[in-house]
C-alpha cells in the first residue's frame, strides 16, 4: 500500500494542475457570459444560453473525447497554428473541463446576482449609479453569497480530473490504472487512489469552510 501511495503521488501535482487551470479558465468565462446574461446583449445571451444547455447536458467523459480526438478530424485544422496545442491531451483536458466547469459557473453567478434584493439595486439607482456601477456593486455581494455553492463546484471539478486518463494523462487516476494493469491488485490500488481523492475534497472543505464563515460573518 505504501509503495503505490507513492507512485500515485507522483500524479498529485497533474492533477492539481488540471484542476486549478480548469477552474482558472472556467470562472474568467462564466464572468463573461454571466456580463452577457445580465446585460441582456442580443445574439450573444442566446449563444450564451446555448453553451450553457450544451455543456451542462452532455456528459463531461463526451466533452473531453470530442476536444481531443474531433480536431484531428478535420484537416484544415491540422494544418492550422492551434494544432500543436490541440494534439497535446494536457491542453485538451484544461478545455474540457474549463469549459464544463464555465457552464455550470455561469448558472451560479447569475443565480447569485438574481439574488440580490432588489431594494439594493433600487438603492443604487437613486444614488445615480451607471448600469456598471450597479453590476459591479451586485458582483461583490453577490461574491460573498457564492462561496458555498462554487465550494461544490471546485470539488467536482476536481474529481471530473480523474476522467482525463481517459486519453493518456498520468495524473492519479491514470497512474492508478497502470498500477493496475500491472499488479491486477484492484482493491488495494483504487483504495489508496480514492483516499488521496478524498484527501484532497476535505481539505478543500475545510478551507472553503473558513472562507464562507468569513464571507458571510456580515449576516450573523
Amino acid at each position: 500500500m505504501q509503495d503505490y501511495l507513492m507512485t500515485l503521488l507522483g500524479g498529485l501535482a497533474i492533477t492539481l494542475q488540471l484542476t486549478a487551470f480548469s477552474l482558472l479558465l472556467g470562472v474568467l468565462m462564466a464572468a463573461g457570459m454571466t456580463w452577457v446574461l445580465e446585460r441582456r446583449i442580443p445574439v450573444a445571451t442566446q449563444l450564451v444560453q446555448l453553451w450553457v444547455l450544451v455543456f451542462t447536458g452532455t456528459p463531461l467523459l463526451i466533452q473531453i473525447f470530442l476536444i481531443y480526438y474531433g480536431p484531428g478530424q478535420f484537416e484544415w485544422l491540422k494544418a492550422g497554428p492551434l494544432w500543436p496545442l490541440l494534439k497535446q491531451p494536457w491542453f485538451c483536458a484544461v478545455l474540457a473541463l474549463g469549459f464544463n466547469t464555465a457552464a455550470y459557473s455561469t448558472r451560479l453567478f447569475k443565480g447569485a446576482l438574481d439574488a440580490i434584493p432588489a431594494g439594493e439595486v433600487e438603492a443604487c439607482r437613486a444614488l445615480g449609479f451607471s448600469a456598471g456601477q450597479t453590476l459591479w456593486m451586485k458582483a461583490r455581494h453577490a461574491a460573498r453569497r457564492l462561496v458555498p455553492a462554487y465550494s461544490n463546484e471546485v470539488i467536482l471539478v476536481l474529481k471530473g480530473s480523474s476522467l482525463a486518463s481517459t486519453i493518456t494523462i498520468m495524473d492519479i487516476m491514470g497512474l492508478a490504472q497502470r498500477l493496475n494493469a500491472q499488479t491486477y491488485d484492484t482493491l488495494a490500488v483504487f483504495t489508496v487512489a480514492g483516499g488521496l481523492y478524498l484527501t484532497m475534497n476535505g481539505l478543500l472543505t475545510i478551507g472553503f469552510r473558513w472562507c464562507e464563515n468569513r464571507a458571510l460573518a456580515f449576516q450573523s
